[in-house]
């Protein structure tokens, strides 16, 4: 009997953990990246009001014809949901900004 009550608190105390990471991931907000063109995506701009920007963690790039799922940091979790984002190549050059709804599920940018 006391091995049936250790096994059952076992599995509920690993149940719980699945349900709580599940619920952590769900509440991220991510997003795709995609690479259309020749030149590697060196940094995502973004801005929630079109006036002063801030740079997006993109690691070491966005090679083209590749895809990145990115996350927002917790940080932005206060920010509205719409952001205008640009990209920076490794030439220096900038996409023009384009405004998109960061709350959409499944939301994929196309560069």
């Amino acid at each position: 009997m006391k091995n049936l009550k250790m096994t059952s608190l076992f599995f509920m105390a690993a149940l719980l953990t699945t349900a709580i990471n599940a619920q952590a991931s769900e509440s991220e907000y991510s997003f795709k990246v995609h690479n259309t063109t020749r030149s590697t995506i060196k940094k995502l701009l973004v801005s929630e009001h079109g006036k002063s920007w801030s740079e997006f963690d993109i690691g070491r790039g966005i090679g083209p014809g590749q895809s990145e799922t990115m996350v927002w940091d917790s940080s932005t979790n206060n920010e509205g949901c719409k952001q205008s984002v640009k990209a920076v190549y490794s030439d220096g050059a900038e996409s023009e900004p384009a405004k998109f709804d960061f709350c959409e599920k499944d939301l994929e940018l196309e560069f």
